[in-house]
């Protein structure tokens, strides 16, 4: 699991919400701006035009969890990637190699 915090980016799925796009593709970009939860935060969400709109208790799906039937948060590939560590050896800030 991924904890959220404030200032982290993640893709919006608007799935039917209208003012920002009817369908799931492709994700806007969004920061979080309240943690509720590991699994409920408040949002920015920024349209096609880089208008952004306030979404509160979005859900946040985790890495391995099913996505809800409406609008939702998640993680890109990447961030997902770097939690679980990588083939090319990253690893997390502030650890060091020995």
């Amino acid at each position: 699991m991924i904890q959220p915090t404030v200032g982290r980016i993640v893709w919006y799925r608007p799935k039917g919400d209208a003012p920002i796009g009817i369908g799931a593709e492709p994700p806007r970009a969004a920061i979080i701006t309240f943690v509720h939860s590991s699994w409920c935060v408040n949002l920015a969400v920024y349209d096609a035009n880089g208008e952004h709109h306030s979404r509160a208790s979005v859900t946040l799906v985790q890495p391995d969890s099913e996505c809800p039937e409406g609008a939702y948060c998640e993680w890109m590939p990447y961030q997902v990637k770097k939690d679980h560590g990588s083939e090319s050896g990253e690893k997390a800030a502030g650890t060091q190699q020995v």
